[in-house]
């Protein structure tokens, strides 16, 4: 007993009395932690340290206050964004004929052009005082998906100016005379602006890129000045082909010291008039078959003066910065718009198509391996719009979540390409086949598009979302490191000893807390709410501490190391991805009403990411270089196993059932798609064969019954169906001509384009 107590004092003694703790414990830590701390790069520190964090470091931190996260306001439009959506917006989405401009012009219509740029498309983030709309993200974020229903290639060209690009870096950095000049002819169309970062070698790797501008003197507008030397050679840059102002990413350098005593100033932002001596638009890119301008820019020795630089010279050098910034608002906004278009049309359209199309005497929906698909579709389209309304409410608050922006912009695009195969698979030939009738197939081509730009995913992934995550969301790791590198290295130590206090007693209690809810399986944690939801709250409180835990655990073993091994920082990076966008649709669920059409949907978004998190989980156990330490983890988390299920076959079932009923929550779930009444139209003919088949189901009952009673032959459809029908007096006359429309529709609906010979021959590009 005695021993006891000496051992309870001592570790009293060793944590209560600071010099004794900093000179035993805190010292030796600091020093491990300098050596294991990973070198970060210019650009990497810049990128890791640019944006806010929100809801993403409540999650990491292991005790998520679900309450206050309820308290956040859905995203909305303001009566002056409304009026634009209904009347704008509608206009633009009638004038757009996918086929014609992917397929025959490469290109949108002028009249379209010229619609987008007198109705201030380009110009939503503009502010009202320089003639733009001043839009919200949400108001952004539905324009950009509801055309992108109708058109990717129209939707690029919309959304890249209201995203990463001049308007929004002038309007964030931009010199009062930049702003005044610029922003106007910006918004009211007169110039069409792009931004070049991508060079031939250099894509991620920003800080590669081989683009200069040398700091010298030269001639402008008469006069000798200081000004920059610019040697670029950019591609992949969107809009370059008809951008009339450039805004271009390069390295400077003052080799002179005109400027000061630093030669690498850094990576810079300049904004150019593309008629400017010297700079040349290059030739056009073709994007998998998508019509939106993309292309090459270079210039060879472009003089332009230091006041072009966006910002002004006190802007010199913190061009990376800036473009982080931006970036991670604008990847929040626009390329999950174009992933929650990819959603919302798939289950809109497959839920249409599954009822129409028949087989066996039976909507190919009612076929189990059809259902799989569809639960997969309207599953995972639960989940995009409710991330994509998640983060946009993020943005709305005025945070720019740099850690939620890249979780948003790599697992929407993924999800979109999940919803787009299945669609694919269940729409079969009708999705291959090209033509004024197919709805698919441009976007099914253009999911690359969205998965590589602004990021690619694989590096996305694999490097920022938990690289970025553990530093920015970590309630002490970024502190820490900030102690670790303070010159004074005393006063370092100070600041070092005070957080590691509080970081060991977070680590602990993670540790114990994440082994009790393991035993008891989280039945004692708090829900928000009860019902239905209330065991979910519980195991992603469970699953946050647990993260936590790991991370923690993780960064301290493996230091350094952790950078490079980018698999088992992907398996944690989708561990705090899944918890957000599970997250995500419990708020949908709730903002949303408890909708009692939603329960199924709810249930099966919520299955597979827990699903997801439990093998994320079991791969990085598996793979941890330390195997004692990995399975200690393995059974303090865990003890009984990883239990979490995929969802289950009847939850498909369920899902397929309400694709294929037309009301109140297919409309809900489906509302930026945009279809017009028209049987001739993109998606108009295959909604108007399914709402009128709907409303004939008695009918087609009847006449199935009929059929199997041998009153009529079997297999017949159209005309001869109605005939044989009217003859066996199953129809009356006014059925029989209400019903003659609707096969009309039913075989057009089905049906696929084709063209008369010669016609696809004539397309050809000129050498």
């Amino acid at each position: 007993m005695e021993i006891l107590i000496l051992l309870v004092v001592a570790v009293v003694l060793l944590f209560a009395v600071k010099e004794i703790r900093r000179s035993l414990i805190s010292r030796p830590m600091f020093g491990f932690f300098k050596r294991v701390l990973p070198p970060l790069s210019n650009t990497e520190r810049e990128a890791m340290t640019a944006g806010d964090v929100w809801w993403d470091a409540e999650l990491f931190s292991g005790r998520p206050d679900w309450h206050r996260f309820h308290q956040a306001k859905p995203p909305q439009f303001t009566d002056e964004e409304q009026a634009f959506i209904d009347d704008q917006l509608e206009q633009l989405l009638a004038m757009l004929d996918d086929f014609k401009i992917v397929q025959q012009d490469c290109d949108m219509p002028k009249k379209v052009w010229d619609f987008i740029r007198k109705e201030k498309f380009f110009a939503m983030i503009i502010g009202k005082e320089f003639g733009g709309l001043d839009f919200s993200p949400a108001a952004n974020s539905h324009i950009v998906s509801r055309i992108a229903t109708r058109s990717i290639s129209a939707a690029v060209s919309v959304m890249v100016p209201n995203s990463l690009g001049p308007g929004e870096l002038l309007t964030h950095y931009g010199t009062d005379e930049q702003k005044n000049y610029w922003l106007p002819r910006l918004a009211d169309g007169t110039d069409i602006p792009c931004f070049a970062l991508t060079a031939p070698e250099a894509g991620s790797d920003a800080g590669a890129i081989p683009d200069t501008g040398i700091i010298c003197k030269g001639a402008h507008e008469g006069k000798e000045v200081v000004g920059i030397r610019l040697n670029w050679d950019k591609r992949y840059i969107t809009l370059a082909p008809v951008a009339t102002v450039l805004g271009l990413a390069f390295k400077m350098y003052d080799p002179d010291g005109l400027l000061g005593e630093q030669e690498d100033i850094g990576i810079t932002c300049a904004l150019i008039p593309t008629d400017h001596e010297g700079v040349e638009t290059g030739e056009r890119h073709l994007p998998l078959n998508q019509a939106f301008m993309n292309g090459t820019t270079y210039g060879k020795d472009v003089f332009i003066p230091l006041d072009w630089i966006i910002g002004g010279q006190d802007y010199a050098g913190k061009g990376w910065r800036m473009l982080m910034e931006c970036l991670s608002a604008g990847r929040g906004i626009s390329l999950p718009a174009l992933a929650t278009a990819t959603g919302h049309l798939a289950q809109r359209m497959t839920g249409a198509y599954s009822y129409v199309r028949q087989q066996f005497g039976l909507p190919i929906g009612k076929f189990e391996g059809v259902q799989e698909a569809m639960g997969r579709i309207g599953g995972t389209n639960y989940t995009i719009e409710s991330m994509r309304r998640l983060t946009v409410a993020a943005l709305c608050e005025g945070k720019s979540p740099s850690v939620i922006t890249a979780m948003t912009k790599y697992h929407m695009t993924e999800m979109g390409r999940e919803v787009i195969e299945a669609a694919m698979d269940v729409h079969a030939g009708k999705g291959i086949q090209l033509g004024p009738k197919n709805y698919l197939g441009h976007g099914y081509m253009a999911t690359p598009v969205s998965i590589t730009v602004e990021g690619a995913n694989i590096l996305t992934r694999n490097l920022m979302i938990f690289g970025q995550g553990a530093t920015r969301c970590h309630p002490y790791v970024l502190k820490e490191m900030e102690a670790a590198a303070n010159p004074d290295e005393e006063q370092g130590l100070r600041d070092f000893d005070e957080l590691l206090i509080k970081h060991i007693g977070f680590a602990a209690s993670n540790f114990f807390g994440s082994f009790w809810m393991g035993l008891s399986g989280a039945r004692f944690n708090a829900s928000p709410i009860s019902g239905p939801t209330a065991r979910y709250y519980q195991q992603l409180t469970r699953m946050s501490r647990a993260l936590a835990l790991t991370a923690d655990v993780a960064m301290l073993v493996l230091g350094g190391d952790m950078k490079r091994k980018e698999m088992l920082s992907a398996r944690l990076g989708d561990i705090l991805s899944h918890l957000y966008m599970a997250s995500a649709v419990l708020k949908r669920y709730e903002d949303d009403g408890r909708q009692s059409g939603d329960l199924v949907f709810v249930e099966y978004a919520l299955e597979q990411h827990l699903n997801k998190i439990g093998a994320a989980f079991n791969g990085f156990f598996a793979n941890f270089p330390n195997r004692a330490i990995a399975w200690s983890l393995r059974v303090a988390i865990f003890p009984f196993g990883i239990r979490y299920k995929a969802p289950q076959d009847q939850v498909s079932q369920g899902i397929a059932d309400s694709m294929m009923e037309p009301g109140v929550t297919r409309d809900r779930h489906t509302f930026l798609c945009y279809w017009k009444d028209d049987a001739k139209d993109m998606t108009g003919h295959m909604e108007l064969a399914f709402t009128a088949m709907k409303a004939h189901e008695s009918i087609y009952k009847r006449l199935k019954k009929a059929e199997k009673r041998g009153e009529i032959p079997a297999d017949l459809a159209g005309d001869e169906l109605i005939k044989a029908a009217r003859k066996a007096e199953l129809l009356s006359a006014d059925e029989a001509k209400s019903m003659k429309k609707v096969e009309q529709l039913r075989i057009a609906a089905i049906g696929v384009d084709q063209f008369a010979p010669g016609t696809l021959e004539k397309r050809t590009f000129a050498k």
